[in-house]
């Protein structure tokens, strides 16, 4: 964990992130489902950045919001695009979310992507609406049959390959217009063969969040263990990682790469939803000992939940309700907490606060809200 922590600034003193693109790129991407909780997320590792900097980033297209990794909202990099998409192109393809009866055959996969494509370059960034009634003219009004199930409803059928459309990199998410979410085409990405892009995926992720194994990456990716695998043999058999022991498990770092931190991790973090290091931390039960995973997690799932972490364990889990110029943050620690680690903590909450240019409040106490609140 010290040395996961240092790589991503985690650790005070540590060589870490100068800028919330590298930030971005150090975590392989911060999922954004939440995207005030990711802006904190990146900024929260640069030394002096704010969740300001962290908009601007995406307002200058440095960063971009796309679907992808685990089919949710992501901010990736926008030069590694074409390495995204690639890697999605090798992952297997299920069931759409229809009956047997309307499964969309491959020549309809194409027409649709083709008419999201068009509409999101023609129309610049536009709303659900206006893609959709996009992606109809151009496709014909059977892209808009109601055959997908959703929300007590159901959604039009072109909606059933919005998420290939994303993978294959032919849309990405645009600035919000007042509440409504946009759909924009993206950033111009030069295509990566897939087993290089596959590699160099593995590679940075082992580098990250190293040691790991194929089940852990591909718990990461939502895929199953046999396609993590083969990329991991290919990278054995090359020499270009290397078997170690974790705990008396059999796990992978790169081979360049095997140096960890003579110290353990020390100090007081707080980590937002869905933060990057709290769901590719492997194994769950180091990073969520005893009662923690329990509590942190949601049936075994984390992110659902942000977590007080403490020398480099989870050790509790926060709350924070914004206004428009306070953070109130309630913090529910597992034990109780030594007068040094109770400074720790309200330094951290006054960094929260910082962070997103609000005076921050503590409370420390039982969190009631629920997982993803």
């Amino acid at each position: 964990m010290a040395r996961r922590m240092a790589r991503q600034g985690l650790i005070d003193g540590a060589d870490g992130p100068s800028t919330p693109l590298e930030a971005v790129e150090r975590m392989v991407g911060a999922q954004a489902q939440v995207q005030n909780a990711a802006e904190l997320s990146v900024a929260m590792r640069t030394p002096t950045g704010t969740v300001a900097d962290v908009r601007e980033a995406i307002a200058r297209g440095e960063l971009v919001r796309m679907t992808g990794l685990r089919g949710t909202i992501h901010l990736v990099a926008a030069a590694e695009l074409g390495t995204w998409v690639a890697v999605f192109g090798t992952l297997p393809v299920g069931r759409f979310p229809s009956t047997q009866e309307e499964q969309p055959t491959p020549d309809q996969i194409e027409v649709l992507c083709a008419a999201i494509a068009a509409t999101v370059a023609e129309q610049g960034p536009c709303t659900l609406d206006e893609l959709h009634d996009g992606v109809v003219d151009l496709a014909g009004p059977w892209a808009a049959d109601p055959v997908m199930p959703a929300f007590q409803g159901m959604w039009p059928r072109w909606r059933l390959v919005q998420g290939v459309a994303a993978r294959r990199g032919l849309w990405v998410y645009g600035p919000n217009r007042g509440r409504a979410v946009t759909f924009a085409a993206p950033p111009p990405f030069e295509p990566v063969e897939q087993g290089v892009a596959a590699e160099e995926l593995l590679l940075r992720y082992l580098r990250a969040y190293g040691p790991s194994t194929p089940a852990a990456y591909a718990k990461w990716h939502a895929a199953p263990p046999a396609w993590a695998t083969r990329t991991f043999t290919r990278l054995a058999d090359a020499g270009r990682i290397a078997a170690v022991d974790l705990d008396g498990q059999p796990a992978w770092l790169a081979a360049d790469d095997l140096g960890f931190p003579e110290e353990p991790p020390r100090g007081t973090r707080l980590l937002p939803y869905f933060d990057a290091l709290a769901i590719a931390a492997h194994p769950r039960e180091r990073f969520y000992p005893g009662r923690a995973y329990e509590r942190a997690l949601a049936g075994g799932q984390a992110g659902n939940y942000p977590v007080l972490v403490v020398d480099g364990e989870v050790a509790g889990v926060w709350h924070q309700r914004r206004s428009a110029r306070k953070a109130r943050i309630s913090v529910e620690p597992l034990a109780d907490l030594a007068p040094v680690r109770q400074r720790e903590l309200e330094s951290e909450v006054d960094r929260i606060g910082r962070l997103q240019g609000l005076v921050a409040e503590l409370t420390i106490g039982e969190v009631t809200v629920g997982p993803h609140a």
